[in-house]
C-alpha cells in the first residue's frame, strides 16, 4: 500500500472513532448543563434542548437512571389526571443532601428533581412529559420536556403544549403540558422557584437512606394505598398537604385566600373549618364555608375539587378531570367532624 494512501486510510479511521466517540452519550451526568454552564465550543446551556443533554439516564429512554440519581416514591402523590410519575433526584458527586424539619430537603447547588409523568405499565407504558428542577446558583429553575411519540426523546417545551391521551381504562383527557411560566404558579414561595414533592415527612427511609440522609420523620405521611383503612385525619390532611398546599400558604401563590393547608398547620380556622371566603365569587359555588364541619356538600373544598370548570376548579392546574378517590376521601373527612352547634 502506498504511504498516502496508508495516511489518508488511517486519518479516515480515526475520524470515524472521533465521530462515533461524540455520539456516545456522557459516561456520567453533565454538571454544566444542570448548572447552565456554557457547553462544548462556548454554546449556551441556560435552556438544554433535549433531555438526554443532562446526561441523567444511561440509556435514550431514560429507564435507566446513571450512578448518583436516585429513583424515589412519595407516601401520598400529587393527583395529575391519574398519570403515573417517574421521580428522581441527582445530588453533584461531593455534595450532601440534608433534612431541615420535616419539610423540604435541603439539596446543594448543582442538584437536580426530575419527575416523568406516564400512562400504561411495562412495555405498553408511554412517557408523555418530564419535568425538571435545576438548583443553579442563581436558585432553582422548572423546565418542561415533551417526549416524542417513540419514547426516544424529549425536547424542550417552554411553551407547554395540549395533547389528547387515551388512559389505559380507555377514557380520553385532554392533557396539558406547562409552558415554563406554569410552572411558576405551583413551584414559588415567597417570589421564589421551589420544589414541593420531596419532604422528610412524605418519603421513605429506604429513599432518604439513598441520599445519604440519616434523619427519619417524627410524623410520616399515611401510604395513600392504605386511604380505605387508615387514619382518615391525617390521610385527608396530608392529601391537602400534597396537593393544595404548595399554593394554599403563607407565601404562595394563593397566599391571599386565607386558606393554609399545610399538613403542620393545627389552627382549624386556617385550614378551613367554619371559614368565610375572602371573596365569594363563583368559585364558591353558593357556599358559605370553606368546611361546614358534618356536611361535604355545603363545602367549598369540594365543589371546587369536584368541578373541572375553569375558574371554579381547584387545583387549576395539573388536571382535566376529577381524582375521585381524592373527593371520596376529603367528603368521608368531613362527613366524619362534628357539626358545629
Amino acid at each position: 500500500m502506498k504511504p498516502a494512501l496508508a495516511f489518508l486510510l488511517a486519518a479516515g479511521a480515526a475520524l470515524a472513532v472521533a465521530v462515533t466517540a461524540s455520539a456516545l452519550p456522557p459516561e456520567g451526568v453533565r454538571d454544566a448543563a444542570v448548572l447552565g454552564e456554557a457547553g462544548p465550543g462556548g454554546a449556551s446551556a441556560k435552556y438544554p434542548e433535549r433531555l438526554s443533554d443532562y446526561g441523567f439516564f444511561e440509556d435514550a429512554r431514560a429507564r435507566r437512571p446513571r450512578p448518583g440519581v436516585i429513583r424515589y416514591d412519595l407516601n401520598i402523590a400529587l393527583w395529575s389526571d391519574g398519570a403515573d410519575k417517574l421521580r428522581y433526584i441527582y445530588v453533584p458527586e461531593g455534595k450532601q443532601a440534608h433534612a431541615r424539619g420535616e419539610g423540604l430537603l435541603d439539596l446543594p447547588v448543582g442538584s437536580a428533581i426530575l419527575k416523568t409523568f406516564a400512562f400504561g405499565q411495562g412495555e405498553e407504558q408511554r412517557f408523555i412529559e418530564t419535568r425538571v428542577l435545576l438548583h443553579r446558583a442563581d436558585g432553582w429553575l422548572a423546565l418542561p420536556y415533551r417526549w416524542n411519540k417513540e419514547g426516544t426523546e424529549a425536547t424542550l417545551a417552554l411553551v407547554g403544549a395540549r395533547m389528547e391521551i387515551a388512559r389505559p381504562d380507555g377514557t380520553r383527557i385532554n392533557y396539558r403540558v406547562p409552558n415554563k411560566n406554569q410552572c411558576k404558579q405551583c413551584h414559588v414561595k415567597d417570589g421564589e422557584v421551589t420544589p414541593i414533592g420531596p419532604k422528610l415527612r412524605n418519603m421513605a427511609d429506604a429513599d432518604l437512606a439513598r441520599l445519604g440522609i440519616a434523619a427519619r420523620s417524627a410524623s410520616p405521611l399515611p401510604l395513600w394505598e392504605s386511604r380505605e383503612g387508615g387514619d382518615l385525619q391525617a390521610l385527608a390532611r396530608g392529601y391537602l398537604d400534597v396537593n393544595c398546599a404548595h399554593c394554599h400558604q403563607p407565601g404562595s401563590m394563593a397566599s391571599n385566600s386565607g386558606l393554609d393547608l399545610r399538613f403542620e398547620q393545627d389552627d382549624p380556622h386556617a385550614i378551613g373549618i367554619g371559614k368565610p371566603p375572602v371573596a365569594a365569587g363563583r368559585g364558591a359555588g353558593g357556599h358559605a364555608v370553606s368546611i361546614a364541619p358534618g356536611d361535604p356538600d355545603a363545602s367549598i373544598l369540594v365543589y371546587r375539587m369536584s368541578s373541572t370548570e375553569p375558574g371554579i376548579a381547584m387545583p387549576e392546574l395539573g388536571r382535566s378531570t376529577n381524582d375521585a378517590d381524592g373527593i371520596a376521601l376529603i367528603r368521608r373527612w368531613i362527613a366524619d367532624m362534628e357539626p358545629a352547634s
